[in-house]
């Protein structure tokens, strides 16, 4: 690993030349083309599709709680889909993520089965964590999510230290450790880590222990604020310094820090993609200020006093999913010269969408809740004989949609 006497010598002659950085790509200067002018078109929809399916989930979500058929806290990520499905699609299948408690947009652009993700809502022992998680806490390994967290701000040292094995991996042993979709003795790749947040984690102390750690050694982790603009109630200017520039908070500890708009889900890849392949070639830490929007409260008991409707609608007058479906269906041509997107295909996608959506709601409803049984499983390691007094720890029944 990079020593910190030697990042001395490294940061300051990287970040003293602007040409050298992702945050001024070659497209900005009018050299070669945008990221997104490389993706195929069908790929361009499908990110509409993930958006509008992540809307639709959380649509049915929310009537669920209403009728008590979702317990607990449940925290709703309608109009933040362009964030979660931009800066998803920037890495690698097997770059790791983690994300905090607003999760299950990260977790249908991640790729998890719907029903999984419905069921886990439900409590049911067919959803993601066999119902023992609920809203705040989606996982699915083979997609290479792990997790969301119910402590504020405690993900982030997690998503560093995703991002420092996958380097030890790289660098010191030389081949991949046993993970889904690796083969035995596969070589090392050079990965990315992606810690999401919000804006009020920026002040936990175990953000900067792990921002601090992650600029000394250079784990290349990405640390994303998806930043809302409160933090539960609190405008953000309230309880957090420097809040009109965040990346001074990088700057603090020898990271590359950016802005990016997180409404518009093409430039969103456009500025985030940059950035992570450099963190990827250069295995150095970032540190994004994503700006979005909570078009609901901070959960679903939220009486959101401290913002009015006339802010809300303001921002709805920007939606990331109508925006895409303007593109598509106006600018973005086919090769035939007609845009990428008809009205016909539009309709479809959303009869998809929301068929997906309905089948998840119907499995979640039909599925079995969690044995007594599992109260003990999956818990913890039992290190001890006779450690606990009730039950001894064991593994549990696998889901077999993950």
């Amino acid at each position: 690993m990079t020593t910190a006497h030697s990042n001395a010598s490294i940061k300051p002659s990287a970040l003293s030349h602007p040409e050298n950085l992702p945050t001024n790509p070659a497209w900005k200067r009018g050299q070669g083309k945008r990221p997104s002018e490389l993706v195929p078109d069908a790929t361009l929809i499908k990110w509409l599709r993930d958006m509008l399916l992540i809307r639709e989930f959380e649509n049915r979500c929310g009537q669920a709680y209403q009728q008590a058929k979702i317990g607990g806290f449940c925290h709703l990520y309608t109009g933040q889909e362009a964030a979660a499905v931009g800066t998803i699609n920037s890495l690698n299948h097997d770059d790791p993520i983690v994300t905090a408690y607003r999760d299950h947009g990260h977790a249908l652009a991640r790729g998890m089965d719907a029903g999984a993700c419905m069921a886990e809502m439900f409590g049911k022992s067919t959803g993601c964590a066999k119902g023992k998680g609920g809203s705040m806490h989606m996982f699915d390994k083979p997609n290479w999510m792990f997790g969301g967290h119910g402590i504020v701000g405690a993900q982030t040292p997690l998503g560093t230290g995703l991002a420092f094995a996958a380097r030890y991996e790289w660098e010191v042993i030389g081949k991949s450790l046993p993970n889904p979709g690796v083969s035995d003795g596969q070589t090392a790749k050079k990965k990315v880590s992606l810690a999401y947040l919000g804006d009020g984690a920026l002040n936990q102390g175990a953000l900067h222990e792990a921002m601090n750690l992650a600029g000394l050694w250079d784990i290349p982790v990405i640390y994303i604020v998806e930043n809302n603009g409160y933090s539960m109630g609190t405008a953000i200017h309230r309880g957090t310094t420097m809040a009109h520039d965040l990346t001074k908070k990088a700057e603090a500890y020898g990271m590359l820090g950016a802005i990016i708009d997180g409404f518009d889900v093409i430039d969103l890849y456009d500025h985030f993609k940059p950035i992570v392949d450099w963190c990827r070639e250069h295995q150095k830490p970032a540190f994004i200020d994503l700006k979005t929007y909570r078009y609901l409260g901070h959960s679903m008991s939220d009486p959101q006093k401290y913002r009015t409707k006339e802010e809300v609608d303001q921002f709805k007058g920007k939606d990331s999913i109508d925006r895409m479906t303007h593109v598509l269906m106006n600018e973005r041509k086919a090769k035939d010269g007609k845009p990428l997107l008809s009205e016909a295909q539009f309709m479809d996608i959303q009869t998809e969408v929301k068929d997906i959506v309905k089948k998840a709601m119907d499995f979640a409803e039909n599925s079995p809740v969690p044995e007594m049984s599992e109260l003990f499983t999956d818990v913890m390691m039992n290190p001890q004989a006779n450690m606990s007094p009730t039950a001894v720890y064991t593994h549990g029944a696998k889901n077999p949609l993950l």
